[in-house]
C-alpha cells in the first residue's frame, strides 16, 4: 500500500486546530525578530531549525540583551531539554524493530538511524500530544508516513506565521500580541487532558499543575518544565504502582 495515503491522513489531522494554534504562537516570534532588527529570514529559519517557540524567544531575547553567542546557544539548548523525554516516548512508537526472515517472508530491516534522527527533529509539544494519542492506535508501518505528514504541515504553517508576524505584529495591540504566545501552551494543556484515559494520567496532570509554581521558583532557569514534567510524572507512576501493589496484596 502506498505510504502517501497515510501522509495525507497526517496532513488532514494537522490542518485545523493544531496548525492554527501554532500559527498564533509563532506570530509573536516573528514580531520579536523584527523588534531586535533581524531580517525576516532569520525568524523563519529559527522556526525551521529550533522548532520550539520558547527556545526561539530565548534566542532573540538573549541577542537583544547583548548576551554572548556561546551563552545564547547554551540557553536555547537548556530551554529544549524538556523534549528529551518526549523524544524517547515518541520515537519508541515510531521505530520499527528488525525481524528475521521466516518461511514465506523476507527479513525486515529496522528503522535506520538517519531516519530516526530526522524524526527526532520534529518532536515538539504538539507532535508529542497528537502522536501519543493517535500513533498507538495505528499499525506500526503506517506511523512514520502519518507523522511526517502531520509534522511537516504544522511546521509549514508555523513557518508561514513567523513570516506574517514579522510584518503584522506592529499592527496588533501589545496585549493581543503577547496573548498569542500562550495559545500553544493552552492547546497543549487541553489536548493533554483530552488524551487522559486512566487515573494515573489525571494524577500526573494534577501533580504537574499543582507543583508548577513551586518548581518554577526553585528549579534552575530553563529546567522547570523538565523537573516538573519528569518529576511529577515519575511520582504519579510510583503512586500508581503502590496503589496497585496494595490492591493485589489485599
Amino acid at each position: 500500500m502506498s505510504p502517501w495515503r497515510h501522509v495525507w491522513a497526517g496532513i488532514r489531522a494537522a490542518m485545523g486546530m493544531p496548525s492554527f494554534m501554532l500559527m498564533c504562537s509563532l506570530v509573536g516570534v516573528g514580531g520579536l525578530c523584527r523588534d531586535i532588527g533581524y531580517p525576516m529570514g532569520a525568524g523563519v529559519l529559527s522556526t525551521m531549525l529550533i522548532w520550539a517557540g520558547p527556545g526561539q524567544m530565548v534566542l532573540f531575547g538573549s541577542i537583544a540583551a547583548g548576551v554572548a553567542l556561546p551563552a545564547v546557544a547554551i540557553a536555547v539548548s537548556l530551554s529544549s531539554i524538556r523534549f528529551v523525554p518526549m523524544s524517547m516516548t515518541l520515537l519508541s512508537l515510531l521505530q520499527e524493530a528488525p525481524e528475521p526472515a521466516s518461511e514465506g517472508r523476507a527479513a525486515k530491516r529496522g528503522t535506520p538511524t538517519w531516519l530516526m534522527l530526522i524524526l527526532a527533529h520534529y518532536v515538539a509539544a504538539t507532535a508529542w500530544v497528537e502522536g501519543t494519542r493517535r500513533l498507538p492506535l495505528m499499525p506500526r508501518e503506517t506511523r512514520i508516513p502519518f507523522y511526517l505528514g502531520f509534522c511537516n504541515t504544522v511546521m509549514g504553517a508555523a513557518t508561514l506565521a513567523t513570516g506574517i508576524g514579522y510584518y503584522l505584529i506592529a499592527e496588533l495591540p501589545p496585549a493581543l500580541a503577547a496573548g498569542l504566545l500562550f495559545t500553544s501552551p493552552m492547546y497543549f494543556t487541553v489536548a493533554l487532558a483530552a488524551g487522559a484515559r486512566r487515573a494515573i494520567d489525571w494524577l500526573a496532570i494534577i501533580l504537574g499543575f499543582g507543583t508548577a509554581p513551586i518548581i518554577a521558583a526553585l528549579a534552575p532557569p530553563g529546567l522547570d518544565l523538565l523537573f516538573g514534567g519528569v518529576g511529577m510524572g515519575t511520582l504519579a507512576y510510583l503512586i500508581h504502582r503502590l496503589i496497585r501493589a496494595r490492591a493485589e496484596a489485599a
